[in-house]
């Protein structure tokens, strides 16, 4: 947790600069015409750190319906699944 400290006279104020709003966020991975299936797999099980069956799944997903929802979690869990899925130039969207 990131505090900052403000201190002026009469009173002190903290404020925690770490605060999430709550809102539950999605990463959505779309098909493309230029990664392989163990290509994409790999890269999902480094992003999400989930099983290969399961990255298996989401690929599979992907390339019959042309998107999957990979991850859900919190706005900053969703900006480095998708950043880690992104260092390979695979296409993601995040929504609330």
């Amino acid at each position: 947790m990131d505090i900052k400290k403000i201190n002026k006279p009469g009173f002190d104020l903290e404020i925690d600069t770490d605060i999430e709003i709550g809102l539950e966020s999605k990463v959505i991975l779309y098909n493309d015409d230029w990664h392989s299936f163990e290509e994409v797999i790999t890269q999902l099980m480094k992003a999400t750190a989930c099983t290969f069956e399961q990255a298996r799944d989401h690929t599979f997903e992907v390339h019959v319906k042309g998107q999957s929802i990979v991850f859900n979690g919190s706005m900053s869990n969703c900006l480095k699944v998708s950043s880690v899925l992104e260092e390979i130039a695979l296409l993601t969207q995040i929504v609330t």
